[in-house]
């Protein structure tokens, strides 16, 4: 698996993300990233491939092992962020400002980043990019007395989710998991 660790990530847009990508991909390869993208490119000429055709092979790089993390863009982030989030393990978010970013993978854990061309500045992405590739869940947040457990148990429950299991179940979970989450430390900023 290509790990953030190591300074490697998945790319993917279509054409109304592919501007915003191509100034994230220059940022992170200046600071010292390994970006491979798959698609759209520079040159590629022809009939625009379909942002849920792009959205679905990036969401399935990520679901078979091949990357930890993927950032995608479209022209809201919206459509390729369901197509990414139709694989298995795929933990996606849309995300239009710096703290959105960074909350998502705080606090959600999610692997897919996606963010839109037509409403994100390349600045404000470039900055998406480092908040969501150089944190983890339960950063920042070691004050919280619960923080991490809570948010740990809401990841495992939607990763081990079963549809079919929870609508025999009368749409209910069983046996719900328990992290109690302490009061929010005053001051704190998400």
């Amino acid at each position: 698996m290509k790990m953030v660790k190591d300074k490697q990530i998945l790319v993917a847009a279509d054409f109304g993300g592919f501007e915003l990508k191509e100034a994230v991909v220059k940022h992170l390869k200046e600071r010292g990233w390994t970006v491979t993208d798959v698609g759209m490119k520079a040159g590629d000429t022809g009939e625009p491939e379909m942002y849920q055709r792009i959205g679905l092979r990036a969401g399935a790089m990520v679901a078979e092992g091949e990357f930890e993390r993927a950032l995608l863009f479209c022209g809201t982030g919206m459509g390729i962020h369901i197509a990414a989030s139709k694989c298995p393990h795929v933990h996606s978010a849309v995300v239009e400002t710096v703290p959105a970013a960074l909350r998502c993978v705080t606090a959600n854990n999610c692997n897919v980043m996606a963010m839109g061309g037509y409403y994100v500045a390349p600045r404000t992405g470039m900055a998406m990019a480092d908040a969501f590739l150089e944190h983890k869940l339960g950063d920042g947040y070691e004050d919280w007395e619960g923080f991490y457990e809570y948010h740990k148990l809401g990841y495992d429950e939607l990763e081990n989710f079963d549809y079919e299991e929870y609508k025999a179940n009368g749409f209910q979970i069983i046996n719900p998991g328990k992290a109690p989450l302490g009061p929010e430390p005053l001051g704190h900023a998400y």
